[in-house]
């Protein structure tokens, strides 16, 4: 019996060695974590749970029956983080590049069909090379098998992409269909075709962290959504991160008690809207203050600065933010700000997040560019997003809500539950100023006459009050009172039930 413990042991410490002391020192070196290194870090002390570290590959071609490690260049099991059941894979660089072989496959597809079944969020921590070459088809096979669980998981459980390492060619389409990517800057990287490859077809010369780095996927691409300075930094946010999410569409986001009083006032919010409408101001500034303790998890950043995502508590409750930023573009919806809010939306939906929008939009982007891209599409996705949400909607208009704009912005119209609008609210089919020169298009040549057509409409369109005598909001508050205003619309919404008629899927316009 003791020779078959030591055996045991034995197999056991050579499967948490990797690709051995050499390999693991030169991730050190990159400054990177190894793939367990990574996991204790994630996942809270002494949680973790592996399953097949004794799995090794089957390939007999090109040497490789000589070359066998076990667990085969991934780490795969279950653990929890803050008491929360999770699955997680992390790839092993020390082991064949990390590279994805049949049986480094089967692992990660085993982990998935598990979560499915008990409803748990599925992490994975990116680190390899691509598929396996000496495996050819198989490999090939092997991902193919990752994509379609990634699939049948979307909307069910969480999946959360954390990119450490190279991830490149067919390797990028798992991380891609999961409902958030983060990346590592400086060490890690996403693309489909590398930097030699590209010479060679367009003859542009790139590196590989100018053609798929962490800054050019937050900044450029939007493929990814949170640029980390190093490992663990990444790890540390995501399990804050985590703290947010339901860990599945069955149930309710985690409640964490707070200290913040619901009905705390904000006396700053009376000044924060400037005098002049044309004069921006920072809508984080509001969220910030408005949210439990400050907290704000924005995602998406760098990308798309005109509008605002992110989550943050009410209450102890998790909600989606989605809120028009007037500091960029004036806060225009554009082609990209209006396919970063529709996913969040949508993913909002998905796993019972209620959804906060604060609204100050002059309208869409005006320009041949954002036409021949097609925004007329791409802003429905927004609207499509918005109107198909079943989850507690509680909107605020602080400022501008204008054209086409102000209905996709969570609109009463839209399903939106509770409406609010603040004293400096204008809501309208455009500005006054534009209004009155296409009304009155015969006088232009009388700037006296302008003015006052011009005030005339400023007090007749440009207030909440006509919206708010057709029902289109709930009521004209106070900015001060904004944080208890939501704060008792979503206890009102706690137990909001709505189902959308009954369709295989709907075909949003992608």
């Amino acid at each position: 019996m003791q020779e078959i413990i030591q055996r045991l042991e034995d197999m056991r410490a050579r499967a948490r060695l990797g690709g051995g002391t050499t390999r693991i020192e030169n991730q050190h070196k990159k400054g990177k974590l190894t793939a367990r290194e990574r996991i204790d870090l994630l996942l809270d002390p002494h949680s973790f749970e592996e399953w097949d570290m004794f799995v090794e590959h089957r390939s007999t071609e090109f040497g490789m029956a000589g070359q066998k490690v076990p667990g085969d260049g991934v780490v795969t099991g279950w653990g929890t983080i803050s008491g929360r059941l999770v699955f997680v894979f992390s790839q092993d660089f020390t082991v064949f590049g990390g590279s994805l072989s049949e049986a480094h496959a089967e692992k990660i597809c085993k982990i998935m069909d598990q979560a499915m079944k008990v409803g748990a969020p599925v992490i994975g921590l990116n680190d390899s090379g691509g598929a396996r070459i000496q495996e050819g088809v198989a490999s090939l096979g092997g991902y193919a098998e990752v994509f379609q669980r990634n699939v049948m998981a979307s909307g069910v459980v969480p999946q959360i992409s954390m990119i450490m390492g190279p991830c490149a060619g067919g390797a990028v389409y798992s991380p891609a269909m999961t409902d958030f990517i983060f990346m590592v800057k400086d060490s890690s990287y996403m693309f489909v075709t590398g930097p030699d490859v590209v010479k060679t077809v367009t003859h542009e010369t790139v590196t590989h962290e100018e053609l798929g780095g962490a800054i050019t996927h937050t900044t450029k691409s939007g493929v990814a959504d949170l640029a980390f300075e190093n490992d663990v930094e990444a790890l540390l946010q995501l399990r804050r991160f985590m703290d947010f999410l339901p860990s599945s569409n069955r149930e309710q986001p985690p409640i964490r008690p707070t200290a913040d009083e619901a009905d705390r006032p904000e006396l700053s919010l009376d000044s924060l809207i400037p005098a002049s409408p044309n004069k921006p101001y920072d809508m984080k500034e509001l969220i910030e203050k408005v949210v439990d303790e400050g907290d704000f998890f924005e995602i998406q950043p760098a990308y798309a600065g005109n509008i605002i995502t992110g989550f943050a508590r009410m209450q102890g409750s998790p909600v989606g933010i989605v809120a028009n930023q007037p500091m960029v573009l004036a806060g225009c919806l554009d082609i990209e700000s209006a396919k970063k809010a529709a996913r969040f939306v949508r993913f909002c939906d998905c796993f019972n997040i209620p959804i906060v929008t604060f609204v100050d939009v002059p309208g869409f982007l005006p320009g041949t560019a954002q036409e021949y891209g097609g925004i007329i599409k791409h802003g429905a996705k927004l609207l499509f997003a918005f109107a198909e949400a079943t989850v507690p909607k509680v909107t605020v208009i602080t400022r501008k809500a204008y054209g086409g704009a102000y209905d996709v912005m969570s609109s009463k119209h839209l399903r939106g539950d509770v409406n609010y609008a603040w004293p400096t609210a204008e809501i309208a089919v455009m500005g006054p100023k534009g209004a009155v020169e296409i009304i009155f298009r015969g006088d232009l040549g009388d700037a006296e006459k302008i003015e006052a057509r011009t005030e005339e409409y400023r007090q007749k369109f440009a207030n909440p009050f006509v919206a708010g005598a057709r029902g289109y909001l709930d009521d004209v508050i106070m900015p001060r009172n904004t944080r208890r205003r939501i704060c008792r619309a979503l206890a009102m919404l706690r137990d909001k039930k709505l189902e959308n008629p009954w369709k295989k899927h709907d075909n949003i316009p992608l």
